[in-house]
């Protein structure tokens, strides 16, 4: 099985603290991004996207979901996610 990067809503939202788990400067940081704008971003950046939307973040009480993103082995976590934030951010403009 190839080596999945997970895509947590909370990577990406501007109402989430650097120390509390958000990867992205604020200015790239979206408000309250879903699963389901995170895998269109996935796609739109090349790679498969996989929503698991029961699962819940282990420092979140609601389950907002996750993000599996597969064949993304050539890219790191952090340029995956400082694009996927880009994405998001194009998608809502």
């Amino acid at each position: 099985m190839a080596v999945e990067n997970v895509v947590w809503p909370r990577y990406i939202d501007a109402s989430v603290s650097r120390g509390d788990g958000r990867r992205v400067p604020l200015s790239e940081a979206v408000a309250e991004p879903t699963v389901d704008e995170i895998a269109e971003a996935v796609q739109q950046i090349g790679y498969d996207a996989v929503i698991e939307r029961d699962q819940t973040h282990p420092r979140e009480w609601e389950p907002r979901g996750r993000v599996l993103v597969q064949g993304a082995a050539d890219s790191t976590k952090n340029d995956l996610v400082q694009a996927v934030a880009a994405y998001v951010g194009i998608l809502r403009d």
